[in-house]
């Protein structure tokens, strides 16, 4: 049985080897992830697979949380991906504030080191509503609901040394630096800016075409 195991792994060895650096890649270098909630809307869309560029920050040792060598560090306004061991589970939020920032939220406006951020309604829905916020020279879509969530109002709080605050886009219906703290840097696995594909759920799993390499 024995020979017979060490003869299989002999004729398959290239394919195990193409496996094993697959796997390698994905964990260190890049990786997709899939978005299953509305939680970033209306930037990222339930179904969305999302490209993730591992070596944004870190480069770490694969399959481990382990830097190697720090490449750069998260700034306001991109999105991240992270292992939140609060929440449990893997998330994707934006970042907001960054180490000695000095932020606070009221009426889900922002103000970020004493300056109130500026936001331009874009489009009503039916209970909720878009608008563009101009976070720092970074400007983006957020959404927010007709009666406002208990995490519409926060803070003053300061992001402390080596760690993040990071909010979902659909502000009235996200769990994340409100619910969870801030985010370890060693939390964070690397960055997203472009949608790879994705399936419409409320409509078979059918592809959006338009979202085909759509940039956040």
């Amino acid at each position: 049985m024995i020979n017979g195991m060490l003869k299989l792994l002999k004729q398959n060895r290239s394919f195990l080897l193409f496996m094993l650096l697959m796997l390698v890649f994905r964990s260190a270098v890049a990786d997709w992830n899939s978005v299953p909630t509305g939680s970033m809307k209306p930037t990222i869309l339930e179904g969305d697979r999302l490209l993730v560029n591992k070596m944004a920050y870190d480069l770490r040792v694969p399959f481990t949380h382990l830097s190697l060598v720090k490449m750069a560090d998260p700034a306001r306004g991109e999105i991240i991906i992270f292992d939140s061991v609060k929440a449990d589970k893997k998330l994707v939020k934006r970042v907001i504030g960054i180490p000695g920032d000095l932020v606070e939220m009221k009426h889900n406006r922002l103000i970020i080191n004493g300056k109130p951020l500026k936001y331009h309604p874009q489009k009503k829905l039916a209970s909720s509503a878009d608008s563009i916020e101009q976070l720092l020279g970074v400007d983006h879509m957020i959404r927010t609901h007709d009666t406002p969530s208990r995490l519409a109002d926060f803070g003053p709080v300061t992001v402390p040394d080596n760690f993040y605050l990071a909010l979902g886009d659909n502000r009235d219906a996200s769990a994340d630096s409100r619910v969870i703290g801030f985010i370890p840097r060693n939390e964070i696995t690397g960055r997203a800016k472009t949608v790879a594909f994705s399936n419409d759920h409320n409509n078979y799993y059918l592809f959006r075409p338009e979202r085909f390499m759509h940039t956040l």
